[in-house]
């Protein structure tokens, strides 16, 4: 193990708390078989492995965004049904493989935790409604925002489980 392969000081502090939220998240599926995992229980659209997917999409996609900038953000607004598939489990996929992706980019995520030069290199956010216009996001800023938006939908995940079958994660 070299140097770059430990996180300390704020690093370690970033990774600790979103891998705390990770676990929150993986905590809430447990046990569950392909067909729960995909069941809907709420008025929402989502299910647990739709959930899973999603937080797995969005991670990957601002990791991308420290990397190369705002091209990572882009997406194909002719493409609402394929949009609206990253929320739900599709025929095929398998609660298994959607935490196998899930682990997969959450290693990529911690990697480059530990071996960015620069916590406060940052690019400027795509043109959209829901960001503020000219605004810059630095590495830091968005593991922050990944870590807000994991521990949001890992609350979502618990209250579709706990309607599908009682079990609570978090209460």
């Amino acid at each position: 193990m070299t140097t770059a392969d430990v996180a300390t000081g704020e690093r370690a502090d970033l990774l600790s708390a979103l891998g705390k939220q990770r676990y929150f998240l993986r905590f809430t599926v447990r046990g569950l078989t392909d067909e729960q995992a995909a069941q809907r229980t709420t008025a929402s659209e989502l299910c647990l492995g739709g959930v899973i997917k999603h937080v797995t999409a969005t991670e990957r996609q601002w990791i991308v965004f420290i990397q190369t900038g705002p091209a990572a953000m882009a997406w194909d607004e002719s493409d609402l049904a394929g949009y609206l598939d990253g929320f739900r489990m599709l025929e095929g996929e398998t609660l298994a493989g959607l935490l196998e992706e899930y682990d997969r980019v959450a290693a990529q995520t911690d990697e480059l935790v530990r071996a960015l030069p620069d916590l406060d290199a940052s690019h400027p956010l795509p043109e959209a409604p829901w960001f503020e216009k000219g605004a810059r996001w630095s590495a830091r800023r968005v593991l922050l925002h990944v870590i807000a938006e994991t521990a949001q939908h890992s609350g979502h995940a618990d209250i579709i489980r706990e309607s599908l079958d009682g079990a609570k994660s978090m209460g």
